[in-house]
């Protein structure tokens, strides 16, 4: 029986599809298959998978787009091995990878796991600069799958492995568009599987290119917090409210600035800690001042859809596909 397998849901990605494979055929363990999935593409990257026929087990799959989760689970369903491991197809797989997370899966009972991320060396500025942000204890509080948390581990996507076992009970990820995969691991846990994090099992993971994409997918992931909550009410915490109370405090504070520039000094300060613990962590000046940008970006579109669905969800009491169908339930 083989250990692991991977299924990789992909959407228009040949290029970062050809370098997570190609990572994947430098790995130390070598016992998975990959399962690729193409969510109806207009860019196919079949010609890409066709080129590792001989380097790695690997099946292609195509279907129509119904997202990340939906195909992650039309993948499953394919799947032989022991453990089922989800990489995005914007990742890069370190050797060690599976070596690592089979002496852990073998040390101890571990249902669900995941790991971090971090930036690879030949990542562009900007995407060296949104990871900072993505996972920066100043922008998240830490909730990103960094290190452990007081209560139980919520593995992420773009990272993340569980038992056959996990997959049969839940029946898999759900048709939420975004924030599938804190629900599927809300779920998980719910059905009292072991859930841990994996520090040693980090992948390099390229996110977005551009500032305006990146701006767009941290927008829903706000949104996505609200669709969660109506769904797991226990699951907000105080922490997912910052970036909205940052959001309307750096705009009260933009409209004081027309009285006196004094009222910017609170933004100053918070630029400038963005900007020092980036630099301490990139050793960069250029990527400090992007992580700024980023920093921003981030907490400002996540704060502005989590308001929009705050007001739509909770306010007005709109169903989540209606509320959002234009944004990405199509």
């Amino acid at each position: 029986m083989t250990y692991f397998s991977v299924v990789i849901p992909v959407y228009n990605r040949p290029d970062e599809v050809d370098e997570l494979l190609e990572s994947l055929t430098k790995q130390s363990n070598n016992d998975f298959e990959v399962i690729l999935v193409e969510d109806g593409s207009q860019i196919p990257c079949r010609d890409v998978a066709n080129k590792y026929i001989e380097k790695l087990k690997i099946q292609y799959l195509t279907k129509k787009n119904t997202g990340p989760g939906l195909s992650r689970n039309y993948g499953a369903n394919y799947a032989k091995g022991k453990y089922i491991v989800f990489f995005d197809s914007d990742c890069i797989i370190p050797e060690k990878y599976f070596e690592v997370v089979k002496n852990a899966l073998e040390s101890e009972k571990i249902d669900a796991y995941g790991g971090p991320d971090m930036a690879h060396s030949s990542f562009t500025n900007i995407q060296k600069a949104i990871s900072y942000s993505m996972t920066s204890t100043l922008t998240t509080g830490g909730i990103r799958g960094g290190k452990e948390r007081v209560d139980k581990f919520h593995p992420r996507s773009f990272n993340m492995g569980f038992s056959q076992q996990v997959f049969e009970q839940t029946k898999g990820f759900s048709e939420m568009r975004f924030g599938e995969d804190v629900d599927m691991s809300l779920r998980i846990i719910q059905a009292n599987f072991t859930t841990k994090l994996i520090t040693e099992a980090a992948v390099y993971h390229k996110r977005r290119t551009n500032f305006k994409q990146f701006f767009k997918q941290v927008y829903n992931s706000g949104i996505a917090r609200i669709n969660l909550y109506k769904r797991h009410p226990k699951s907000l915490k105080l922490v997912h409210f910052l970036p909205a109370v940052f959001f309307k405090g750096s705009i009260i504070l933009l409209l004081l600035s027309l009285l006196s520039l004094w009222f910017l000094a609170p933004l100053f300060i918070v630029i400038l800690a963005f900007f020092a613990d980036s630099l301490a962590k990139t050793k960069s000046l250029w990527i400090a001042f992007l992580s700024v940008i980023a920093s921003f970006i981030q907490l400002w579109a996540y704060g502005a859809g989590f308001i929009l669905a705050f007001f739509k969800r909770i306010v007005l009491n709109k169903a989540e596909f209606k509320a959002f169908a234009e944004n990405f339930y199509k």
